[in-house]
């Protein structure tokens, strides 16, 4: 046989390397994993801040895509306040109220060779984008404000054509004041003062306190939805629409608050059902031998692999015998825990037997130490098990949307949330106030996500796992 090489022989390679060495590169190769975690997460955050700044938007399909925008603009958010102040007295929300008096002026510019005159300025009878908004408007601001020109002056400014050549253009400013009328003076608050300006296509506006909403005819009308936003109300308009716009037609009242709340207590009683029966069917399966056993994890592995599409029917049926069809209660009991009851089962698994045994030596019945010894030790499984029953019951959208169709405040809110697109029907949409309902639905997950995300990768976890 050959003989052991001696120890000044041993391959490089296999030589043990120092600890400074060692420290270096583990320290490398740590790096390495947290810049590409850091670069996963950098990629994930910038697509939801993408979101949220198109939420704010009014029109979030807008070609090319802005990041900077009204919404977006300090100089703005001190115009939207002044005329919000000026309209109703408050800076943040703004408005239209008795006794307003609001100072409007917008800029022109035409070439020297052109002749700018005034837009046509109108306050018009406009009702709300959304169909649920249009049928609840009551007031308009056309049949309580005027609006006329107060005073324009003139300048020259200095641009380049499309040629790039530089030359002298006139510009003029108009201002114009909206003025609640006086014959109206007991009238109600109002919350958008449309404006429209109708100009020839030789002028261009290059100039005003917050940008049009909208330019139509080619340019020749600019078309403001609110002159009178306030600061906040400019900011978070599509916010404050989802609020005001998702109502009852028959009560008028919001119908937010009602579907957070029951997706709310939907996700509560799923998560607490689910949490008992996971434990349970996983601590059965993990410790207890009986007949049949083997069968009846089978078949709950299979029954991961039948979407809920599929016993829909049947299930509906079920709840339309017991009379719990447009009830919170079929939608909690309908459920699937095979993952769940898989996950616990793994912890249990993993549970050190002899503290059991140990246990049961001193007295205790089975159900003792499940409950006395087992769980206290299993809050790890049980928290992520609750975070993900909470999250797929939250985001759950098939069962609410088959089992809960009426009264309206009964749907949940990923339901509810579905009004925003029906109410425009066709494939037209506001997909400003769609956007920003879904981030309103989201905030509950994401709260609980940060607040328990550690315990989703703990260590002691992933040992009862593996």
């Amino acid at each position: 046989m050959m003989a052991s090489m001696p120890a000044a022989e041993v391959s490089p390679s296999r030589r043990r390397l120092p600890a400074g060495a060692l420290r270096r590169r583990q320290l490398a190769a740590s790096a390495w994993v947290y810049l590409a975690f850091l670069a996963v997460a950098t990629i994930m955050a910038g697509t939801f801040v993408l979101a949220f700044i198109a939420s704010l938007k009014v029109d979030p399909l807008e070609r090319p895509f802005r990041i900077y925008f009204d919404q977006l603009n300090p100089a703005a958010w001190v115009a939207a306040a002044r005329l919000g102040r000026e309209g109703a007295g408050d800076a943040l929300w703004g408005g239209l109220a008795p006794g307003a008096n609001v100072h409007f002026s917008v800029t022109y510019a035409a070439p020297a060779d052109a002749r700018i005159v005034e837009p046509r300025a109108e306050i018009p009878r406009r009702r709300p984008g959304s169909g649920i908004a249009a049928a609840l408007m009551r007031h308009y601001a056309a049949d309580y404000a005027s609006i006329a020109l107060r005073s324009s002056s003139s300048a020259t400014k200095q641009a380049r054509d499309k040629r790039g050549i530089r030359q002298g253009w006139q510009a003029r400013t108009f201002v114009y004041e909206i003025t609640y009328r006086s014959d109206r003076h007991n009238g109600p608050w109002i919350e958008r003062t449309p404006v429209n300006l109708t100009a020839p296509t030789s002028q261009t506006l290059i100039d005003s306190p917050i940008s049009p909403s909208r330019s139509e005819r080619r340019g020749r009308l600019l078309s403001w939805d609110n002159i009178t936003p306030g600061a906040l109300g400019l900011i978070f308009n599509n916010y404050r629409r989802v609020i005001s716009e998702t109502a009852d037609l028959q009560t008028g009242k919001s119908l937010i608050g009602s579907w957070l709340g029951n997706s709310l207590a939907i996700a509560t009683g799923r998560l607490v059902l689910t949490l008992v029966v996971a434990s349970l069917a996983g601590y059965a399966l993990a410790r207890l031998k009986f007949r049949g056993s083997r069968l009846l994890f089978a078949a709950a592995l299979f029954s991961m692999t039948i979407p809920a599409q599929v016993t829909f029917v049947s299930n509906y049926l079920i709840f339309r015998d017991l009379s719990l069809l447009n009830t919170p209660w079929s939608v909690i009991v309908v459920f699937v825990a095979s993952a769940n009851v898989l996950l616990m089962k793994q912890f249990f698994e993993g549970f050190p037997r002899e503290i059991e045994e140990a246990a049961i030596v001193d007295g205790a019945n089975r159900f003792q130490v499940f409950c006395k010894i087992v769980l206290p030790n299993a809050k790890p499984a049980l928290l992520v098990n609750a975070i993900l029953a909470f999250q797929g019951a939250w985001n759950d959208f098939f069962w609410p949307l088959v089992l809960i169709t009426s009264p309206p405040e009964a749907l949940t809110i990923q339901v509810g949330l579905l009004s925003l697109r029906r109410s425009f029907g066709g494939v037209q949409g506001d997909w400003g106030l769609v956007l920003a309902g879904a981030f309103i639905s989201i905030v509950p997950v994401v709260i609980l996500f940060v607040l328990f995300q550690r315990h989703i990768v703990s260590t002691e976890f992933a040992k009862g796992t593996t």
